[in-house]
């Protein structure tokens, strides 16, 4: 009979999963921290173990350590309540079987015991690799179940040199799982080299890929070196990759294929390592078929495929990714920090979210800026626009129970606020229309342009004053 250990100071947890092993065949001993289960390997050896990762004195991430230099064999399945990317990468680097997040379903765990004894070896555990220098870029937030999904995808996929194809609607976050990869493999040290070829005329997009030789075309005075050698040592991504013309493909291929290419124009035949991580909104096995895409290429492209849920399919992160944006969108223009009440958060989770994580971060600027209180109420969330349910609803409702809720509260400056969130939303759509210019924004407002100037510099004096100003 093959003998687990279950480590973890919850003693709730231990009890449940200790049972749920026993009743599967298994012989289960636990321990209520990871020294216990140290001292024990003196004279016991467990066929896999279940630590937890927050424990007091050792944490699993050092008891995974520590096993590792003693029983490299015994397969470790690493539990934690805490999931992100980090620690998920951190427990695989670190040599983990795998990594189950809390709460888990107990077949789901007997499944991975069951893998474990099965004779499949523990993952080796891989030298430290010392992080890019910190960054700016945000980490992906999450953890609705789809989400802890994507993050052992990461964790299991950073550490090996596979391409990946990132799938999911637009604004979902695709190149932060692309940084994220990047970040924590061994190639973090290196370039992240980011390339959207839905953005490039199709006549440029190969030489900004491959590079040229001066004189390869009119206006090419000097040689340039393309993505691919920009990205040498580290990652390049390819952000919606299905907007690829088909000429491309096939170059795009022979480089995946061989790890060799010619600059536009060029003799020289140049080696490239750069990791290739691609991204796309379609549906690619369906452009495949239509004659759209290259079957071969998708191949290539999809060694291992990382799909990010759309917002409304993870609506219980909402309110952490809301509260995230909102802090950061005060401290990045100078502003007081504002909270969202609890209403508010419910409201937003109710949202479907056409626009995904991108759409919630712009709200997020918007009312940290322009929401009159501290406290941003689900009658600010109607009042703006972007809120709404849909362009054809009835915003003057949204109007009407903004005004009662601060009338109840005993404002009496309701109908000031009123009127700079109307002419600031009106502004900024029409701005935003034709592209910033304010005679025509004007013009399609049916105001004068010294009308539309005034009433901008008017919102613009209303709003929050910065610190120290």
């Amino acid at each position: 009979m093959k003998e687990l250990w279950v480590i973890d100071d919850d003693r709730s947890v231990r009890f449940v999963l200790a049972e749920a092993l026993r009743e599967a065949g298994f012989m289960v001993r636990d321990f209520d921290n990871a020294r216990a289960a140290l001292s024990v390997l003196a004279h016991a050896r467990p066929d896999a173990v279940f630590t937890d990762v927050r424990m007091p004195g050792m944490s699993g991430i050092e008891l995974l350590e520590a096993l590792n230099a003693r029983i490299p064999d015994v397969p470790v399945v690493v539990m934690s309540a805490y999931t992100d990317v980090a620690s998920t990468v951190g427990a695989f680097r670190g040599g983990a079987f795998e990594f189950l997040s809390k709460p888990f379903d107990l077949d789901q765990a007997v499944a991975i015991a069951r893998r474990a004894v099965a004779g499949g070896e523990a993952p080796a555990a891989l030298p430290p690799v010392a992080p890019e220098a910190p960054a700016a870029d945000p980490e992906l937030v999450g953890s609705a179940p789809a989400m802890r999904e994507v993050f052992r995808a990461i964790g299991r996929v950073a550490r090996t040199r596979l391409n990946v194809l990132v799938t999911g609607e637009t604004g979902t976050g695709k190149e932060l799982v692309a940084r994220a990869l990047h970040r924590h493999s061994d190639r973090a040290r290196g370039p992240f080299v980011a390339l959207n070829t839905a953005a490039i005329p199709a006549e440029l997009l190969e030489s900004e890929l491959f590079g040229h030789e001066a004189g390869a075309f009119t206006g090419a005075q000097r040689r340039h070196a393309g993505r691919f050698e920009q990205a040498a040592g580290g990652t390049l991504f390819l952000d919606e990759i299905g907007d690829m013309p088909a000429s491309l493909q096939t170059r795009l291929l022979r480089v995946l294929a061989e790890g060799e290419f010619y600059r536009v124009g060029g003799r020289e035949l140049i080696r490239t390592d750069a990791r290739v991580i691609a991204a796309t909104h379609q549906d690619l096995a369906r452009k495949v078929a239509e004659g759209g895409f290259r079957a071969d290429l998708l191949h290539r492209l999809d060694v291992v495929r990382i799909h990010l849920p759309a917002l409304r399919e993870r609506r219980e992160d909402v309110g952490e990714l809301a509260a995230r944006f909102l802090a950061q969108a005060a401290a990045s223009m100078g502003l007081e920090p504002k909270r969202f009440s609890q209403r508010a958060l419910e409201q937003l989770a109710r949202f479907d979210w056409p626009g995904n994580v991108r759409q919630l971060e712009n709200l997020c600027r918007r009312l940290a800026a322009m929401a009159p209180g501290r406290e941003i109420v689900a009658a600010d969330l109607a009042l703006d626009f972007g809120a709404t349910a849909g362009a054809g609803g009835d915003w003057t409702q949204g109007l009407r129970a903004w005004a009662q809720d601060r009338l109840r509260d005993g404002d009496d400056g309701v109908y000031a606020q009123a009127r700079e969130h109307f002419d600031r939303a009106l502004l900024d759509a029409a701005l935003e229309l034709t592209g910033g210019h304010r005679q025509q924004a004007a013009a399609r407002l049916g105001l004068g342009r010294n009308t539309i100037t005034r009433k901008l510099g008017a919102t613009r004096r209303r709003r929050p004053r910065t610190p120290g100003t």
